[in-house]
């Protein structure tokens, strides 16, 4: 299964629709959105992109508790399945226990994808470019054997996404 991940748009709302759309027609099944979501226009993406997806509150979100019952938002850390697999999703690294398979955070800015004891750490870093001139985002690709994550970054001044690829072999229990 592939599931696109994004995370800190902030006020950046066509950067978010730039992600969206790549991670889509890269083949994403679902879309995670590690928060600081900020804009109700990137709710609406999520919403309207033909995929289920999942939005964690950011500590920028706190105005959009309103339409909780309108979109698929939930507070940290919230633990779900899919894929076979038991994630656990934060906008704030306050939870880092590897408690679960797949942990996703955002709120730094940065691209983490680390593997520890058999837990993927993964930030998908800023889609917004406001720490450096690079909008991000990333694919992560669970197999029965392996999980496989495709960084993308776009320079603000380029149309294209580069990418590089990590893959680690899952440790089944």
């Amino acid at each position: 299964m592939k599931i696109g991940i994004i995370s800190d748009t902030h006020t950046k709302v066509k950067m978010a629709k730039e992600a969206l759309n790549l991670l889509t027609e890269d083949g994403a099944e679902f879309i995670i959105h590690a928060g600081d979501i900020v804009e109700i226009e990137v709710l609406d993406f999520l919403k309207n992109c033909g995929l289920r997806y999942i939005a964690v509150y950011g500590n920028n979100d706190a105005h959009l508790a309103h339409y909780h019952g309108k979109y698929n938002l939930v507070q940290e850390p919230h633990y779900f399945k899919l894929a076979n697999c038991k994630f656990k999703l934060m906008h704030m690294p306050y939870y880092m226990a590897p408690d679960a398979d797949i942990v996703v955070f955002g709120h730094t800015h940065i691209f983490e994808s680390d593997f520890k004891n058999g837990t993927l750490f993964l930030n998908p870093g800023e889609v917004c470019a406001r720490n450096k001139s690079i909008s991000e985002c990333a694919m992560l690709e669970v197999t029965d054997d392996t999980f496989e994550v495709t960084y993308y970054t776009k320079e603000k001044k380029d149309d294209t996404f580069k990418h590089q690829k990590f893959s680690y072999e899952r440790i089944k229990s």
